[in-house]
């Protein structure tokens, strides 16, 4: 079985996920305020065990996953605190374009955890020989808007193409890392 290489920033560790991190996970995949933003199929968790359930598919489905596809936990450095997750996946419903989603726990949100974990995997994926990369949100998700102007992606308009919603498009490329805002 392989795993994606741990990646780190200066706060941040992002590694593989393990079905243990389920109790820590529920703070975030549990949250209604994070689980009001997810695309249809992700819906709020409302135990450990079924988040434990999620954590397994998610598990056993990363080694089949051609790289840079894959689903992440975002763990703070300082104290091991597991304060969200990262997916690179192809959207739907024709699987051309990679999107980057982030989803945080919110007693962990504005401290720039999104944006640091954004562009580091960004920059992994561009390792991986992506090309460019997608962020879709919900017009009325301005915090999921702010985050991927800050990791450097551009706005390249609204589309229903995915997820059968209206979304607003967001993209990064190589050449855009580091162009984000602080």
């Amino acid at each position: 079985m392989t795993s994606t290489p741990e990646l780190r920033t200066d706060r941040l560790i992002i590694r593989d996920w393990d079905i243990s991190d389920a109790p820590a996970a529920l703070p975030v995949y549990g949250a209604e305020q994070v689980a009001r933003w997810l695309t249809p199929e992700i819906r709020a968790v409302h135990d450990v065990e079924a988040m434990r359930s999620v954590l397994h598919a998610w598990v056993e489905a990363q080694p089949n996953l051609v790289p840079p596809a894959g689903r992440w936990a975002v763990v703070r450095r300082e104290d091991g605190l597991l304060v969200g997750g990262l997916s690179l996946r192809q959207l739907p419903p024709y699987e051309e374009d990679f999107e980057l989603s982030w989803h945080l726990r919110p007693d962990a949100w504005g401290y720039g955890y999104a944006t640091e974990a954004g562009r580091r995997i960004s920059a992994w994926a561009f390792d991986q020989g992506i090309e460019e990369l997608f962020a879709v949100a919900r017009p009325k998700n301005t915090r999921a808007i702010a985050t991927a102007r800050r990791i450097g992606m551009e706005w390249v308009g609204e589309t229903e193409k995915y997820y059968d919603s209206r979304l607003q498009v967001f993209r990064i490329r190589p050449a855009d890392l580091g162009r984000g805002a602080p």
